[in-house]
């Protein structure tokens, strides 16, 4: 058996192509759905994911709103900056790219955004929300899984799901998304203190891999059938490579790939649903302002 293969960039490619009609249909109206990215420092990994979410920006016709400041910027000058953001009515987003510099509270600077812009989905109110099952922004990778998964009728309800990772980006969210309706799925979440990994993962009928580790889940890990989630993305030297690196993911993807029914490659896998989804959140922001029905 080979698994079929999950393709983040060509759902993510089909997402857009709405949500770039969406956007036409809403400048119409006279409304252009606008984010603001907030970035600090010159961190490579960074910047180049900001100038990702920009570049996706111009290409669906929507508003970006750019800031990229010193690393030595302060506590202060980034909340007044935030507080500007909350208060212009043609921003309908508001992202500041983690991790932010060690001076930098990062909570308090996320606790200061308008959850009605909080695309991100990392606000309390929007974390609360979630929790509740409320009508909320949702975390923009664990959004993409989701997505990525029911375009693949991958069965969810009574399925068993074992996460690798407890991040509150990834980890955390998804497993309380998971568990909720309409998935109603069974789910176990893993992490460095779990005794016997590869006893949770060989009972998994679906395995989402994010714990930011190369060779985390391997093939005498999963049983056959499983479909595998890789949210990993770690960068290898590869002097094969003109860059002098690869990047692979979290899960040993040519040894999986012979047992799983499903696979996510890395990179083109889950890294193109997560800008995807954060463009959606702000289109969705934008509707909601101008009480408009979201078509998507």
């Amino acid at each position: 058996m080979t698994a079929a293969v999950l393709s983040g960039k060509t759902l993510a490619q089909e997402l857009r192509q709405s949500l770039k009609e969406t956007v036409s249909s809403l400048a119409q109206n006279g409304v252009v759905p606008g984010l603001a990215v907030v970035l600090l420092g010159d961190d490579p990994a960074s910047s180049s994911y900001v100038l990702g979410k920009e570049r996706t920006c111009r290409e669906l016709g929507m508003r970006s709103f750019d800031h990229h400041l010193s690393a030595a910027t302060s506590q202060a000058e980034l909340l007044s900056l935030i507080s500007q953001l909350n208060a212009n009515p043609d921003v309908h987003g508001i992202l500041v790219q983690l991790p932010l510099p060690q001076h930098i509270n990062a909570q308090e600077i996320l606790q200061n955004i308008n959850p009605d812009k909080d695309v991100d989905g990392f606000h309390p109110v929007s974390v609360g929300k979630m929790v509740l099952g409320e009508e909320t922004f949702l975390p923009c990778t664990p959004f993409g899984i989701l997505k990525l998964l029911e375009k693949a009728h991958v069965t969810l309800s009574g399925a068993e799901v074992v996460i690798v990772g407890r991040s509150n980006i990834v980890g955390k969210p998804l497993a309380l998304l998971l568990m909720q309706q309409p998935y109603n799925a069974t789910v176990t979440v893993c992490h460095t203190k779990t005794k016997d990994l590869a006893v949770h993962l060989r009972r998994a009928d679906i395995i989402i891999a994010a714990a930011g580790r190369p060779h985390t889940v391997t093939a005498e890990m999963v049983k056959p059938g499983a479909c595998v989630i890789d949210v990993g993305v770690n960068r290898i030297e590869d002097l094969t490579n003109p860059k002098g690196f690869r990047l692979i993911g979290d899960v040993d993807y040519d040894e999986v790939a012979l047992l799983a029914s499903a696979i996510t490659p890395v990179p083109g896998g889950v890294g193109p649903m997560t800008i995807t989804m954060l463009m959606y959140n702000t289109v969705l922001s934008a509707c909601r302002r101008h009480g408009i029905a979201f078509p998507l």
